[in-house]
């Protein structure tokens, strides 16, 4: 099972304010996104989590952190800690939710050595950017999502901790509280290395902290290093903790009808009367059907063919990849129902160019999750959307430096 170790944290000074400095994650963000929070503040996370400027840029990165650490905008907890982390959120569905979770150090794991599981396949991504700001920066600036199969954790972490601050954005009111007392750390530690944690988001990340390890142990010849674990959220894999939405599929390639023939194979094309709107998601859930856009948005329902899909696992990606089999269609990714709409009036103008049509696919459950995991399975790219999504600048985990 995984380790997960506290450790003495970077933080914001008590005295910076969060609207200021805090973000979402790196990969969430446009060009126009990084500006605007950078004109926020000088000491805003994105100036190192997303390093600006040319080929010095990670070295520019690594100078700020040392720097804002030497004029105390950041400062370093004087002994190893936890950092509970909840998020107070209303879902889609209009359900009230409190995603409680703590942050520290995961395991890094070989890949199929079992432990920390993957729930889908990730799509390819030719970037070193993440290794070599991690490399620049010795440090893990956004986390890892991680969920534990373990029971038990949301109860352990109920108790508050020492408030360390809070700030809301888009609705969602994102908190941190301080946890150091060594019986209360134990006992976090022993639940989530209980059992397996599966990582709900991060794939990407947990990748190249994996090559970072490799690289630190070829250049030490240790394996205790910081290196050896990576800054991963965890919270306990229940309902009424997570809020998993949808990625739609948006398909190009071929003409709309080419797309509707392939597809015909495995459903029924039926007409659709009413408009869409957010309850035609949930209507998706209780009648079991998928939804087809054509390129000007126009729905139809997808109704799966008896016995279309016998040995086919039963999740929308799948099978959409099964249908389409053989066919010219290319596929991109895309989620919220507005999104997808707004792709396809765009096309043409926006960057993915003009569309054949687009399938609006339902949400994974939980328990399809865990069961893919646990039997070692993995799910066709982008088949979750776990909401909300976890903000950058929170914690900083330093990791090894390598020798130069």
């Amino acid at each position: 099972m995984p380790r997960f170790e506290p450790f003495n944290a970077i933080r914001y000074a008590s005295n910076v304010n969060w609207d200021e400095v805090i973000a979402p994650p790196y990969d969430v963000l446009s060009d126009d996104d990084v500006i605007e929070l950078g004109r926020r503040s000088r000491h805003n996370i994105t100036w190192i989590d997303v390093p600006r400027g040319g080929s010095d840029r990670y070295k520019v990165a690594a100078y700020l952190l040392w720097e804002w650490l030497e004029k105390g905008i950041l400062e370093r907890d004087s002994e190893p800690s936890f950092t509970i982390y909840r998020m107070d959120t209303v879902d889609a569905t209009g359900t009230q939710r409190t995603i409680s979770g703590v942050l520290g150090g995961l395991e890094v794991v070989d890949e199929g050595a079992g432990g920390v599981l993957p729930h889908e396949k990730t799509t390819k991504k030719a970037s070193t950017d993440r290794l070599d700001l991690t490399i620049a920066t010795a440090a893990n600036l956004s986390p890892v999502w991680g969920l534990s199969l373990a029971s038990g954790l949301t109860a352990a972490l109920a108790e508050p901790g020492e408030p360390i601050g809070q700030i809301e954005v888009d609705g969602v009111v994102h908190r941190a509280e301080r946890v150091t007392d060594p019986d209360r750390i134990a006992a976090i530690r022993q639940i989530i290395g209980s059992d397996d944690v599966l990582i709900a988001d991060g794939h990407h990340r947990y990748g190249v902290s994996r090559v970072y390890r490799d690289m630190v142990r070829k250049a030490t010849g240790r394996k205790d290093t910081a290196a050896e674990l990576t800054l991963t959220f965890i919270n306990e894999l229940v309902d009424d903790q997570l809020s998993i939405e949808a990625i739609h599929r948006i398909y190009d390639g071929l003409s709309f009808d080419e797309l509707k023939n392939a597809l015909s194979g495995s459903f029924t094309i039926e007409p659709m009367t009413e408009p869409l709107s957010p309850a035609t998601l949930a209507q998706m859930v209780e009648t079991e059907r998928l939804v087809l856009l054509d390129p000007k948005g126009e729905p139809s329902w997808l109704v799966a063919r008896p016995g279309a899909f016998n040995g086919v696992r039963a999740l929308d990606g799948a099978w959409l990849e099964h249908a389409l089999s053989g066919s010219k269609a290319q596929v991109s990714y895309q989620h919220g129902l507005d999104e997808v709409l707004a792709e396809l009036d765009n096309a043409g103008t926006g960057p993915f160019g003009g569309h054949a049509g687009a399938v609006l696919i339902r949400p994974t459950s939980l328990a399809e999750i865990e069961r893919t995991a646990r039997e070692g399975l993995l799910m066709p790219p982008k088949s979750t959307f776990f909401t909300p999504k976890l903000r950058t600048g929170l914690v900083i985990r330093p990791t090894q430096r390598l020798p130069r």
